[in-house]
């Protein structure tokens, strides 16, 4: 893309081309280039997809500047101009549609207008600022791969490192939490292995749907009756596979689940209850096999130090007043934190909306919010240009420089 193109066009281009984690090709080499521009010392491909791109301005502390490039496996719904008809086919033969429906575009876009800022301001700050586009953040193996493929030793270490994510609050409201900000994450894959037969003499059987069936159920029970009230836990089985026809019992059955926490006590009770419950369902079913228990991601709390968060929530406060909330601790997860704890260095990421505000307040006034103002990953979301853009580029920005060395 060319010098010319403005953010709003950044954006919207972006957002038309969705890529999913590790296939970011396209993303990866517009953020490039735009970096190149700027006469920026720029690196390609660390851990696979990932750009990272160096503004260096004499003396003084080097500010990590975070943002995400993939997009999800959803169809989009928005009927915007600029929505996304894009699909590629998995590794099953199966074509998906894909989306940005977690406004990694519009991170993006932020983290390439704060650089082309910082770039042209130079005379106001002294340090270094690297921009890192990550890949693979919704399968929570992006960071890692970038930090495994060598990322500390290819730029500039951090001394501090900062992001920030889109969220359906108002455009214009930012939040800022200190300690855990976003839980922790695990995912996990079952089997249950049943034996298959008819569907007419399920006597001859050991249904594993009715055991998955019965697992789904049980496992609700986890939050509600094994976690103490007040503790943050979610538990959702997201996903559940068997059978190939009405009449046909089949051998196995898949869940998909994914667990949220925070404190590392809660998780191991959760995952030892996710164990015990479905061993358990195993063996009422008469299930000769033990089922399979697969971990397939995991990734800690994020967790912002709270002494840089208050710095830069006094920054944020003489610049935009009560714009600046806390909201508390997210239940969503992310993978930016492990940047922080791979060098060592605080980390501060905070939420900035980018839903309509009038649309928004009327929602809240009709107790709707939940219903009318889709949420990260719904086909629906969809992030108002602005201030939208506006309000980030200028967050990461004065995060930057708050972190940086004064002229």
């Amino acid at each position: 893309m060319s010098e010319t193109v403005s953010l709003d066009d950044l954006y919207t281009d972006l957002h038309a081309h969705p890529e999913l984690g590790f296939q970011e090709h396209r993303t990866a080499a517009i953020a490039a280039e735009r970096m190149r521009l700027l006469g920026l010392t720029v690196t390609e491909g660390i851990g696979g997809t990932g750009v990272a791109a160096v503004l260096e301005n004499g003396a003084g502390p080097v500010v990590w500047l975070r943002a995400d490039m993939d997009g999800l496996p959803v169809e989009e719904k928005t009927g915007l101009e600029y929505a996304s008809t894009a699909t590629v086919v998995g590794a099953d033969g199966i074509e998906t549609p894909v989306m940005h429906a977690c406004g990694h575009d519009m991170h993006v876009t932020w983290l390439i207008g704060a650089m082309e800022r910082l770039a042209a301001e130079r005379a106001d700050w002294s340090g270094t600022v690297v921009a890192i586009f990550q890949p693979a953040e919704e399968t929570i193996v992006g960071a890692k791969a970038m930090i495994d493929d060598g990322l500390l030793d290819r730029v500039p270490r951090p001394s501090i490192v900062l992001g920030q994510h889109v969220a359906p609050f108002p455009a214009g409201i930012i939040s800022l939490t200190s300690g855990a900000a976003m839980a922790g994450v695990d995912d996990l894959t079952v089997t249950l292995h049943g034996r298959g037969g008819h569907g007419s003499r399920p006597e001859t059987t050991i249904d594993p749907v009715l055991a998955a069936a019965s697992t789904v159920v049980r496992l609700q029970s986890i939050v509600s009756r094994e976690v103490t009230p007040g503790k943050l836990a979610v538990l959702t089985v997201g996903r559940l596979h068997a059978g190939t026809k009405s009449n046909i019992i089949p051998d196995d059955a898949t869940l998909d689940i994914n667990i949220r926490t925070i404190d590392p006590e809660i998780r191991d009770r959760v995952l030892g209850s996710v164990r015990r419950i479905v061993e358990g369902e195993a063996a009422a079913s008469g299930m000769a096999t033990p089922p399979t228990i697969t971990m397939n991601m995991s990734a800690p709390a994020t967790v912002n130090s709270a002494e840089h968060t208050e710095i830069l929530r006094a920054s944020f406060a003489d610049a935009w007043g009560s714009s600046i909330i806390d909201y508390g601790t997210v239940s969503g997860s992310e993978d930016v934190g492990q940047f922080a704890t791979a060098a060592g260095v605080p980390l501060v990421f905070w939420i900035t909306g980018g839903s309509d505000p009038e649309t928004v307040m009327t929602a809240q006034a009709a107790g709707r919010f939940e219903q009318d103002i889709p949420s990260n990953h719904s086909p629906y979301f969809a992030p108002i240009l602005h201030p939208t853009i506006e309000r980030g580029v200028d967050a990461l920005v004065l995060g930057a420089q708050t972190f940086l060395g004064a002229r």
